[in-house]
């Protein structure tokens, strides 16, 4: 068994932070001796019933004889009073910390019994869980899983006493996070004290009218759920409100602005102003809910989501919508945003990465509303609407959010930041920060070698470039052009090969003109655009992973409807008809200047390994991962070039690929700008091709899509490590594949 960490801990206080403390430690074999100190007998009469501490004692001073750990599980207000009594009797090499919900205060008592030299010990903390019963019977071993602790070291805190803490509070399965005592306080009086008191004021104010009681009995779910925290303690409540004063108030302060703002929305019956606030808290709370809580936990923790692929496939067929192309998605919010009127969105997708791009123009005072089902209304602000965002823009995962954005901000009056989860901070940005600079931006990328978080100051006056892309990138393009619209004369580029080109089909639906003279592209700055209504094409990128699918599988039939089939994106197309595959493109008709056409495909040939053309790779470029799989049940070689730009998009999907086809029994050999890949396939013959194994997608939505159609042909299970990604571009895949005929099961 291994050591403790603590030879003794010692509790001041057995409520429910405490008791729930103190049966983690127990639990974890934390400590080979607990005890505590309360003033009231029968809390630690039943502390030691229920065995959570081997001694008990009514004076502090007795049980911090000798003890390497004291937690101050007491009222913030009864610090210093405590401290003063121990203090004589601490072991020299005491680790000293708290659980209550101010810190500027406990350290105030500290320094006023210690001076201003601290132990090197003294650590305040906080753990952020609860519950609505308190007392030593209600505390609960798992309290603390999957909430975060804030430990707040100050300067005189040693390294040693802070990481035990670490230790200890990861013990119970805590997200432990350091700050500053100030920060703390700070955030503590918007996110929990503020709540409380405004908690406490409605019942108190609703409680004071003469029909109370009818009110109370009336009140719907909504009241309960709020007024439920004025049930807490209010000794508690009334010590944290005085504790935390200055920052409470400075809180108050603000709630009381936007309420005035609210209030005269309402009695001017500003229904579009109202309705662009409402719909702009309503998704900061599910998107940062999500993107700022959920995500880091996972990454931090190594916590991820697994699809399991199970073997015995029979069939894969069906007629299915796919989500909106998420290309289109992002430009449709973007070039509604800075138009002039109303833009309205259909089919608009609804993953992780378009939110990414709705929430920051929203962060920038765009009114919009929407999503819903698939539709979202913008008001656009102009080319000169856009305000300065609050703090940095968070772009999730989204490299074309960035890229794009990149170009805009470049422009802007305003400073800003863009920053973005693990996955998005490895890739590179100077690939766009260096011909913005070119065209008189001043842009940093301030990670390591060239990659996120994005700086970018403000009024700067851009002037016009002729650009070279040195490798085809739609998302450079793109970002170029975009700070072409406020650049003076004119911009253009020109690509080495064609890549989509749905910014410039989207500038000239918004009424800007944009010209297209062979592979180099031009616009003139100084113009405005003018909202419009656009339909977003289903995603041709989602469309691939069941084309592929389909085309791999016996007797499959797969229809699906209204997929955009921009010429720049149907490398995907081409590619497969070149292996041989049973593909048509049916009904194909115009929607919001995009080409769109139902596609079906069935399985009824093996395909045919290929060298794949280089003039189809820019126009497939997001689809290479699915096509491997195609490659992989192929006759034949399939030889790749002129793909260098895969091993930069959010995995290194040369390398990944290659390493989950080798775990898969399938011989291929990757290379500096593409990959060769011997198929297994055989004329006629549709047994398995591949062995199974565990996949790692590292987070890459793309590679966990394309290997779960590999479950297609499998003769043993596939596992597939982090797959929560998918969310960001096509949130409803595991229920379409299964509906389609695949036996894919998701878990945490």
């Amino acid at each position: 068994m291994a050591q403790p960490l603590f030879e003794k801990v010692a509790f001041i206080g057995l409520g429910l932070i405490g008791s729930s403390l103190a049966r983690v430690m127990l639990a974890e074999n934390l400590s080979r001796h607990i005890v505590a100190s309360t003033r009231s007998e029968k809390t630690l009469q039943d502390a030691l019933e229920l065995g959570l501490i081997e001694q008990g004692f009514n004076n502090p001073v007795d049980a911090v004889q000798g003890a390497d750990l004291v937690v101050l599980a007491l009222p913030v207000q009864a610090t210093e009073k405590v401290l003063r009594l121990i203090q004589p009797h601490l072991a020299d090499n005491v680790i000293l910390t708290d659980v209550g919900s101010t810190k500027g205060s406990v350290v105030a008592a500290a320094k006023a019994v210690f001076g201003e030299h601290l132990p090197a010990g003294f650590v305040p903390g906080h753990p952020i869980a609860g519950a609505e019963h308190t007392g030593v019977h209600a505390g609960k071993v798992d309290l603390f899983a999957n909430h975060k602790v804030i430990l707040t070291p100050l300067p005189s805190s040693a390294p040693w006493a802070v990481n035990k803490l670490i230790q200890m509070w990861e013990s119970a399965k805590a997200e432990v996070i350091c700050m500053d005592v100030e920060k703390h306080d700070e955030v503590l009086a918007y996110t929990s004290h503020l709540p409380h008191l405004m908690a406490f004021n409605l019942v108190e104010q609703l409680a004071n009218r003469e029909d109370n009681l009818d009110i109370f009995r009336y009140a719907a779910g909504g009241f309960r759920d709020f007024s439920r925290i004025a049930a807490s303690d209010p000794q508690m409540w009334h010590d944290i409100f005085l504790a935390n004063k200055t920052a409470l108030l400075k809180a108050v302060d603000g709630f009381e602005s936007q309420l005035a703002i609210i209030r005269q929305l309402i009695e001017q019956e500003d229904s579009h102003a109202l309705m662009g606030l409402l719909g702009h808290a309503q998704a900061a709370r599910q998107h940062f809910n999500h993107m700022l809580a959920k995500k880091p936990f996972m990454e931090n923790n190594n916590v991820t989501q697994q699809f399991t692929i199970l073997p015995g496939a029979k069939t894969f067929q069906g007629k299915f919508t796919v989500p909106g192309d998420k290309s289109v998605s992002h430009r449709s919010i973007m070039f509604g945003a800075i138009a002039e009127g109303t833009t309205h969105v259909t089919g608009f997708l609804e993953g992780e990465d378009a939110l990414a791009t709705l929430q920051a123009f929203r962060d920038m005072g765009v009114s919009i509303e929407g999503p819903k089902n698939g539709e979202v209304t913008i008001y656009g602000v102009g080319m000169q609407g856009l305000k300065a965002p609050a703090g940095p823009i968070y772009m999730g995962n989204s490299g074309t959010s960035m890229r794009l954005l990149a170009g805009m901000l470049s422009a802007q009056q305003f400073d800003s930041v863009m920053t973005g989860d693990a996955s998005l901070t490895k890739r590179p940005m100077e690939r766009i920060a260096k011909p913005l600079r070119e065209m008189g931006a001043q842009i940093q990328t301030t990670g390591e070698r060239g990659t996120p978080p994005v700086s970018i100051t403000g009024a700067q006056a851009l002037k016009g470039i002729h650009y070279d892309l040195p490798m085809a990138s739609a998302q450079v393009k793109s970002g170029i052009l975009l700070a072409g619209l406020w650049a003076e004369g004119e911009t253009s580029v020109t690509e080495p090969e064609p890549t989509r080109d749905h910014t410039e089909r989207m500038l000239r639906a918004f009424g800007y003109e944009v010209k297209t003279e062979g592979n180099r592209i031009s616009l003139q700055g100084g113009g405005k655009l003018v909202g419009t209504d656009i339909q977003v094409p289903s995603d041709i990128s989602s469309a691939a992973f069941f084309m592929v699918g389909a085309a791999i599988t016996e007797n499959s039939d797969v229809t699906l409807e209204a997929v955009g089939i921009n010429p720049t994106r149907t490398g995907v197309i081409e590619i497969l008809k070149q292996m041989g595959a049973d593909l048509s493109v049916e009904n194909e008709r115009i929607a919001g200047g995009e080409p769109i056409a139902d596609i079906r495909i069935r399985g009824s040939r093996t395909l045919k390994g290929i060298h794949v053309p280089e003039d189809q790779v820019p126009l497939a470029i997001d689809e290479f991962p699915a096509l491997f799989i195609a490659a992989a049940c192929a006759e034949g070689q399939t030889v790749l070039t002129g793909a260098a730009e895969l091993r930069v998009k959010e995995s290194d999907r040369i390398q990944v690929m290659a390493d989950g086809l080798k775990t898969m029994g399938i011989d291929c050999t990757p290379t500096d700008d593409g990959i060769i890949i011997q198929g297994k396939g055989k004329a006629g013959d549709w047994s398995a091709i591949f062995t199974g194994g565990e996949i790692e997608s590292h987070h890459d939505h793309r590679i966990a899509m394309s290997f779960s159609m590999a479950g297609l042909r499998t003769s043993g299970e596939i596992k597939i490590v982090g797959t929560e990604t998918v969310a960001t571009s096509f949130p409803t895949f595991t229920e379409l594949a299964g509906v389609a005929g695949l036996n894919i099961q998701v878990t945490e």
